[in-house]
């Protein structure tokens, strides 16, 4: 009995510590769809193996299931960061559509070159083209004191006509050597390409590791938890703000980058709407839009959460115009879950600070 105590102990530690956490409701979610689909979509027979195979839970639906989130979740991640701060981008997608076409007009020009130094040039361009968009960003939230979303919306629309005219509406092609890394097989069988799934994981690894782990990550959340306490105590919060507004140009860089790679191809129209869908990665995954609390794994699980529903449109055969309905019910369901948790939360500690007259010590007379 003694020797087991210690480590049933443990056990209701870990499985409490897994029951507070952030993403146990979107693990869920996401496991009970998984399970649904699985029993509802059916199977079919591997023209090659002759072996029968569900028609979801499979190597190639739930690779491309991956592909497909990737974007979503690696612009997420830099979105999370600015919303936990009390902000917004509306502009990831048009970043990505410039970035993208900056950088296939900037290979054209060159050239050909050396397989690594086509994929070092572009990925330097495309970086730093969104590198310099989410720095235009920041000064411009910051210097002209607009809100976020005003300003976000504003360059929305300026960078993507910017793409439109610099490119004239072409669809302009890349080197091959940018696709056979983006669709490198790493092992896997034939029409398995991993590369962004892995770079997506990556992301989000690194996304959490700045949140969690560094100074300026705990910065983040106290400027978007109270902004007035933050400056009163001496932290440099226009830096701060400046810093997650590149952050989110740098995620849609690396997500512009990734897509002209694996497509062969960069247009002005690309990911034209994908900020909607960002943004519905975020609050899904549990960010709060007045600030103060978010997550990269939250976000990147939002991310397929919103590609799965997608998916099971597809796999179940129903109408896709459907789908727009299910994400934007599931964005504002999200919102009020996350809203009435944090007036539970908040009427919890409110009652738990409060010390009932009867018990608080009498004074001495002398």
């Amino acid at each position: 009995m003694t020797s087991d105590s210690p480590r049933n102990s443990l056990l209701r530690r870990a499985a409490g510590g897994v029951l507070r956490s952030q993403q146990i409701g979107i693990v869920a979610v996401l496991i009970a769809l998984g399970v649904a689909l699985t029993l509802a979509a059916g199977s079919h027979l591997d023209p090659l193996s002759g072996a029968r195979v569900n028609n979801f839970l499979n190597a190639y639906t739930l690779v491309q299931m991956g592909t497909d989130a990737s974007s979503f979740a690696i612009m997420g991640v830099g979105a999370t960061i600015v919303i936990i701060a009390g902000g917004i981008d509306l502009s990831v997608g048009a970043i990505y559509a410039l970035a993208g076409v900056g950088t296939a007009m900037v290979l054209r020009a060159l050239g050909p070159m050396a397989p690594a130094t086509t994929v070092i040039v572009a990925l330097v361009t495309c970086l730093s083209i969104a590198l310099l968009c989410g720095l235009a960003n920041g000064l411009m939230v910051i210097g002209l004191g607009v809100h976020p979303f005003i300003i976000t919306l504003g360059t929305m629309w300026i960078l993507r006509g910017l793409a439109f005219v610099v490119s004239r509406a072409e669809s302009i092609l890349v080197p091959t050597a940018l696709t056979s890394v983006a669709k490198a097989r790493l092992g896997l069988s034939a029409e398995l390409y991993p590369v962004p799934l892995l770079v997506m994981l990556l992301v989000m690894v690194v996304g959490q590791l700045y949140l969690s782990r560094t100074v300026n990550g705990r910065y983040v959340f106290a400027i978007g938890g109270n902004l007035e306490a933050s400056r009163y105590s001496g932290l440099r919060v226009d830096r701060i703000k400046l810093g997650v507004y590149m952050l989110s140009g740098l995620s849609a860089g690396i997500a512009a980058f990734l897509g002209a790679s694996f497509y062969g191809s960069a247009t002005s129209s690309d990911a034209n709407g994908y900020e909607l869908y960002v943004i519905a990665a975020a609050v899904v995954g549990g960010a709060s839009l007045i600030g103060g609390k978010g997550s990269s794994i939250s976000a990147t699980l939002g991310a397929i959460l919103i590609v799965m529903i997608r998916q099971a449109i597809r796999t179940l055969h129903l109408d896709q115009n459907y789908e727009w309905i299910i994400i934007g019910g599931a964005m504002i369901i999200a919102v009020v879950l996350d809203q009435g948790g944090t007036r539970l939360l908040a009427r919890r500690m409110a009652a738990a600070s409060a010390v009932p007259e009867s018990t608080k010590p009498t004074p001495e007379v002398s």
